[in-house]
């Protein structure tokens, strides 16, 4: 087996592909990555595979190849190896149980794994439609960042992607938040309506590995217990999760009695700053009144801080407190210059929403004092309990 490849290509195959692998594979061979060099009528192509059984990621580009044939390598080390090469040309020859690479002045020689050991990788599920690359990545991260990280409770740590007709919804929460994007989508069947849970961590890598693709087909089997997500020459399958989503429309708040709009970027520096003297309780308290709005953290034990920050306030004044990393991950994703944040009680669970810019200065009276959110996301946070 022979190839030369361009040497960024192959980073970045290697890598995306190293990073579905497991940190410590039960086998040796599930911590290898396959490579395959193949020649035909439509020109010479290089694929580079990894599957441990639950993951699958596959990248397929141009190559000149001299040998065709297949080696299996250390996915982490040819990972490594390759990003640290010069921006030159890779050369790799497989003889016998060596693979040998060659780039400038640099060379590596690699131990081969038996490739016959290796699993054969899962077939793509039935097309379910497609989607613009772009829009699902930045959903995908819109909602991942609330799923939960205990493995103990996997109801909690995926993403559920429910399917009605043109449109996607996608929600994660760890108890403590909740998030939901919308997003339209071109389905095979206009008619299609299902549910599913997506390991969260694996579908935010492989939605923002595909976001510059332009478009996204979605493969689902939800029989067979598989999605598999295809664009610009990469492809990826995962097994769902077999738990129950908690039903959280129901947690959603159909009203409220206060609204606030804020400027997001001067919020999140507030809360960084304050949050420095955050105690164990790991609080920050929000004063929404008619003057504005003051945060406050920490305590006499371990120091406060407070800062004060204009707002427009829709309602009665309320005194609420969150903890700052949910309070601050909500606002990242948002990706707006000014949030809208809605209250029933202190004790009662808050709404976090993107609002649009406002309308450029004219002569016009505006249509409407109170700008409205940003429609197809939301993010939902729980309060913590002020002392007292």
């Amino acid at each position: 087996m022979k190839f030369r490849v361009e040497r960024d290509v192959l980073a970045d195959a290697a890598a995306w592909v190293a990073r579905s692998l497991p940190a410590r594979p039960p086998v040796p061979v599930l911590g290898g990555v396959l490579i395959e060099a193949t020649t035909g009528p439509d020109g010479d192509r290089l694929t580079v595979s990894g599957f441990d059984y639950e993951t699958s990621a596959r990248v397929e580009m141009d190559a000149t190849i001299g040998d065709p044939g297949r080696v299996l390598v250390s996915g982490r080390l040819l990972a490594d190896i390759t990003r640290a090469l010069p921006s030159k040309p890779v050369d790799l020859v497989v003889d016998g149980s060596r693979a040998t690479i060659n780039c400038g002045n640099s060379r590596f020689s690699l131990p081969t794994m038996p490739v016959e050991d290796y699993p054969q990788l899962p077939s793509m599920p039935q097309l379910a439609g497609t989607v613009a690359a772009g829009e699902l990545a930045q959903a995908v991260s819109q909602v991942a960042v609330a799923a939960g990280r205990d493995d103990t409770l996997p109801m909690l740590t995926g993403i559920r992607m429910e399917i009605e007709g043109s449109r996607l919804t996608l929600a994660a929460t760890d108890r403590f938040r909740l998030a939901v994007r919308e997003i339209d989508w071109t389905p095979e069947d206009t008619g299609q309506s299902s549910a599913v849970l997506i390991p969260a961590r694996t579908l935010a890598d492989v939605a923002k590995a595909l976001a510059g693709a332009g478009t996204v087909e979605l493969a689902l089997s939800a029989g067979d217990g598989m999605l598999g997500v295809t664009g610009g020459g990469r492809r990826a399958t995962t097994r769902l999760l077999d738990a129950e989503f908690p039903r959280f429309r129901q947690l959603i708040p159909a009203e409220h009695t206060s609204a606030a709009i804020v400027e997001v970027a001067g919020l999140v520096e507030a809360i960084k700053r304050v949050a420095l003297v955050t105690d164990r309780v790991a609080q920050v308290r929000m004063e929404f009144g008619e003057d504005g709005l003051r945060l406050a953290a920490g305590g006499d034990d371990v120091g406060s801080a407070e800062e004060e920050l204009p707002c427009e306030l829709d309602g009665g004044a309320i005194t609420i407190a969150f903890n700052p990393t949910y309070l601050l991950d909500s606002l990242g994703a948002l990706h707006t210059d000014r949030a809208q944040l809605t209250f029933t009680t202190p004790n009662r669970p808050a709404l976090v929403r993107p609002v649009p810019a406002p309308p450029a200065e004219s002569d016009e009276a505006p249509a409407s004092d109170t700008p409205e959110p940003l429609p197809g996301y939301l993010h939902l946070l729980m309060p913590v309990r002020l002392p007292g």
